[in-house]
């Protein structure tokens, strides 16, 4: 006699919770059975699409990921149990009996990243206010229009919680180091952001993240090499701290995927060139080193290694400074 979720204890699980050991209950009659293999299938645009769960006896179940499923305990039959009576000693009845089962340990958490105090002491303490520093790097450049533009903006005060104003410290590092050819008030700059930490915004997240993979290029430039381990590992920080195993592999797969499938806007800049429009053109290319850096800062991925993408990064300076 088989059991369906109606003629056992069960509850709803979402597809994207599944961990190997829990007891999924397949479509139709039957007892749960244990999962022991999860993958993920993801749709067009890399995003997770379905979950690909193994189980002991039927093979591969494809679920969506969004979608509730019924997990229970394991069926155990009379002849599983000891002295081929019930789990609790008595007679052995002529059909299976649910019985509790004791789940696996669950996977090992990712552990959270970081450089240590001593890595992080290789940053320098500032020694002014950051709109101080702003307004240095700015006197450093008289009339230069653009430095000048975000440079008023930012002496004004400095807001850490506001996403255009770290868009615009970000900006002044970027146009400090590629227009001016100043590594070392792009990089004071770019310190306003490098030690902020990650407060799960994404939105905020990215001027912090652009102002990490530039800093880290420059100290590598200059040689410093044990700094631009500590600009890599901040940035790349964010990535280990969710501590559910099952989600974390599945940012780990997508976010292999997009330094495996990076967009280079290769397209954009062959228009631009065809069309003779060499605004557009530098443009789209800056766009292209911000990506190209931000490779270099997680050390390659498996399609663009960390030869390749050195010198991809020096064509793009030389392109957009010409």
């Amino acid at each position: 006699m088989t059991h369906s979720p109606a003629d056992q204890q069960y509850r709803e699980k979402q597809a994207g919770a599944l961990q190997i050991g829990d007891y999924l209950f397949l479509p139709g009659d039957g007892p749960a059975e244990e999962i022991t293999h999860i993958e993920l299938e993801h749709d067009d645009f890399g995003a997770p699409a379905l979950v690909l769960v193994t189980t002991l006896n039927h093979g591969i179940v494809r679920i969506a990921i969004g979608s509730n499923v019924p997990v229970g305990e394991a069926a155990v039959t009379a002849s599983e149990a000891p002295d081929g009576g019930t789990p609790d000693g008595g007679d052995a009845p002529a059909e299976a009996v649910p019985a509790v089962v004791v789940p696996p340990l669950p996977e090992t958490a990712p552990t959270v990243s970081g450089p240590s105090a001593a890595e992080f002491a290789l940053i320098p303490e500032p020694t002014d206010s950051p709109e101080n520093v702003v307004a240095a790097a700015a006197e450093a450049h008289p009339g230069r229009n653009g430095i000048t533009v975000l440079s008023e903006r930012l002496v004004k005060g400095i807001n850490t919680k506001s996403g255009s104003c770290l868009r615009d410290v970000s900006d002044l590092a970027h146009d400090l180091f590629i227009e001016l050819r100043d590594p070392d008030h792009a990089l004071a700059v770019a310190d306003i952001l490098n030690v902020l930490p990650y407060d799960g915004n994404r939105d905020r997240w990215m001027s912090v993240e652009r102002s990490l993979a530039l800093s880290s290029f420059i100290c590598r430039e200059l040689g410093k090499t044990e700094r631009a381990g500590v600009y890599d590992q901040l940035l790349q920080a964010p990535d280990t701290l969710e501590t559910d195993p099952f989600k974390a592999r599945i940012n780990a797969k997508v976010r292999q995927r997009e330094l495996n499938e990076p967009n280079l806007y290769d397209k954009e800049i062959f228009r631009s060139i065809d069309n003779g429009n060499r605004d557009a053109e530098r443009e789209w290319r800056l766009l292209r080193l911000e990506t190209l850096l931000f490779l270099r800062s997680h050390g390659g991925s498996d399609t663009i290694g960390i030869g390749e993408l050195d010198h991809r990064i020096v064509n793009e300076l030389e392109a957009v400074r010409a």
